[in-house]
């Protein structure tokens, strides 16, 4: 049944009075960029937060030190995860807005726990690390952080709002080409070029564009190119992340990558060594559970599309996390639309901004409405798991 005009209040008037607490923590993080594994100073001004309004605070979980956890309720009965990020890219800080989701999750969390005895079940706090990379999601998942949830959410900042965009599922390549070297001027047949093979895996790659599904992406760089002019490069290595809107397609097209590589080795007459870094699991958004959140946007005079195809996707480990419990990962503007995206300069200013806490705090009271919605609605849960099983 729907969220009461009482409860919804309540979970209102919560993050409103968090506020100046939730403004600051943004704050702290936006202007102490730390990178994945390395967020000590978010951790501990969250753990500082949480535990001043008298919750127990979990850390060092799954071998992360900063990776935590704060529960409130029965674990009993239905659980619900509200997921915080924190982490910075390197060079451009928080142009991802990851302060703004900790300070979401927070108060959506802090909401939710002000009522979770009047509804029934817990409510859970986790804090994420290394989402740009790292995979603290994943680690947390192998570490059995996620068993026995109902429901998993999280929101993220960006250029206009969207219920249930998709996320791609990825991976990375670094491949390591191994040549001879030969004075370039004196005696260029007595080399074989591993730099000309790492070149001509790019123009493979390109070549098999046009063989590539929609939402692919296929990018890459050169680590190392060789060291002087006058020598026939014996060493180049080169790195590609591949993304595809499915694990299975990924592997269609990793295997097209990896053979472009291979192919250009032969031709060069140099060897190629292939590293495979996994990456993230494509998103499994719950319409069920979007759509409720996105009512309760509406509620708060918010409009939100449920998709948006005239923009692109990147990757999150929310999606490894979808694919073992029900979640949503829907996002909202802090910037007007077009003016930046993620990973800009633009973006990372807008993520220190007024207008994005704002947007931090309305994704709070949206997210904790649907969790509280989804701990005192059985049925509800069960159209999210019904929905959830079916993708599996």
């Amino acid at each position: 049944m729907p969220l009461s005009l009482e409860l919804s209040q309540a979970i209102d008037a919560v993050v409103d009075h968090e506020k100046p607490a939730l403004a600051q923590l943004s704050r702290n993080i936006h202007q102490n960029p730390e990178l994945r594994f390395e967020e000590h100073k978010a951790a501990a001004w969250i753990a500082e937060l949480l535990r001043s309004r008298g919750f127990e605070v979990e850390q060092g979980l799954a071998g992360m030190s900063t990776a935590l956890r704060a529960r409130k309720g029965k674990a009993s009965g239905p659980r619900v995860a509200i997921l915080g990020e924190y982490d910075a890219l390197p060079e451009i800080g928080h142009a991802c807005g990851h302060n703004l989701i900790a300070a979401s999750a927070v108060g959506a969390f802090l909401a939710v726990a002000s009522v979770a005895d009047r509804v029934g079940g817990e409510v859970v706090f986790l804090g994420t690390p290394a989402e740009e990379g790292g995979g603290g999601k994943i680690k947390m998942i192998d570490a059995g952080l996620f068993d026995g949830l109902d429901a998993a959410m999280m929101f993220h900042p960006f250029d206009r709002n969207i219920l249930a965009h998709p996320a791609l599922a990825n991976l990375w390549l670094v491949m390591t080409f191994r040549g001879s070297p030969a004075h370039a001027a004196a005696a260029p047949h007595d080399g074989t070029s591993a730099l000309t093979a790492c070149m001509d895996t790019f123009r493979l790659v390109d070549g098999q564009r046009v063989h590539f599904r929609d939402g692919v992406r296929v990018h890459g760089y050169v680590i190392n190119g060789g060291q002087a002019v006058n020598i026939i490069p014996e060493l180049a290595v080169c790195e590609f992340s591949v993304r595809a809107r499915d694990v299975v397609e990924l592997a269609r097209v990793r295997a097209i990558v990896e053979r472009c590589a291979k192919g250009a080795a032969m031709a060069s007459d140099v060897s190629v060594e292939i590293v495979l870094r996994e990456g993230y699991r494509d998103m499994r958004n719950n319409l069920a559970m979007a759509r409720r959140f996105g009512a309760h946007l509406a509620e708060l005079g918010i409009e939100a599309r449920e998709t948006d195809d005239r923009v692109g996707a990147g990757s999150t480990d929310m999606g490894d996390v979808s694919h073992v419990v029900p979640s949503i990962h829907p996002w909202l503007a802090i910037v007007d639309e077009n003016e930046a995206l993620c990973h800009q300069h633009r973006f990372q200013e807008a993520a220190g901004s007024e207008r994005g806490i704002r947007s931090a705090l309305d994704a709070a009271k949206a997210m904790a409405r649907t969790a509280v919605e989804l701990l005192g609605d059985g049925a509800l849960r069960a159209t999210v798991k019904e929905e959830w099983l079916a993708l599996r």
